[in-house]
């Protein structure tokens, strides 16, 4: 973490080794379970999956769908979180 003259709090982004800049906007890597990983170039960790191109090819439409605002149209609830108690 690094602070500037205005106290204002950074957070530095640790690339990881081996990694590949995509679009100059992600970075995709093999993780160390052989699965491939990305993450945004402000650090922000997005998809992971068995294969590169796939992992690739999500992560793309996941920010384009981000960035038009449909996302939620895209995104659903599945099951119930609660637990129901029978008394």
């Amino acid at each position: 973490m690094l602070l500037n003259m205005d106290t204002e709090v950074k957070n530095e982004v640790v690339v990881p080794e081996g990694s590949e800049l995509i679009d100059d906007v992600f970075y995709v890597w093999k993780t160390m379970y052989g699965l491939f990983s990305t993450m945004t170039k402000d650090g922000r960790k997005m998809i992971t999956g068995a294969v590169r191109d796939n992992v690739i090819i999500m992560t793309r439409w996941h920010l384009k769908c981000e960035q038009e605002g449909t996302l939620h149209l895209y995104t659903r609830v599945v099951g119930d979180a609660s637990v129901g108690v029978d008394l």
